[in-house]
């Protein structure tokens, strides 16, 4: 299961993909989201911190997680905890600018390989 605020990988892997697209939400409206699923026991499968652009820098999250619900894991919850209250007191520190459209697209090109990297891994050992 995908959960993402990126318009491009909602339309390209959707397809195979139960995707939960979050269209103008935020970046901790995701992180928020796969909260709520490791909560009822779905299991954090990508990094919420993946890349090198920090949460207060870009828009854009996507997040693999599983699509069966089966036994809680407590890992999972513990990184997505930690991610909301990294990405919280960033945003605190520094909102996420008003960037031109090309940046916007810039980012989304990194979200977008960045799930695309994270998939074909989780492809590669299911």
């Amino acid at each position: 299961m995908i959960i993402t605020n990126n318009s491009n990988v909602a339309k390209d892997f959707a397809e195979n993909n139960q995707m939960e697209y979050l269209e103008e939400k935020t970046y901790l409206d995701v992180l928020y989201l796969a909260r709520d699923l490791i909560h009822k026991n779905h299991t954090l499968l990508t990094h919420p911190l993946s890349g090198s652009i920090k949460p207060n820098e870009t828009p854009f999250k996507s997040l693999a997680l599983s699509l069966e619900a089966k036994e809680f894991d407590m890992q999972s919850l513990e990184i997505i905890e930690n991610a909301i209250a990294t990405t919280e007191k960033l945003l605190n520190d520094c909102k996420v600018r008003e960037w031109p459209e090309r940046i916007i697209n810039d980012f989304k090109l990194i979200d977008y390989n960045l799930i695309s990297s994270g998939i074909e891994s989780i492809n590669q050992f299911n």
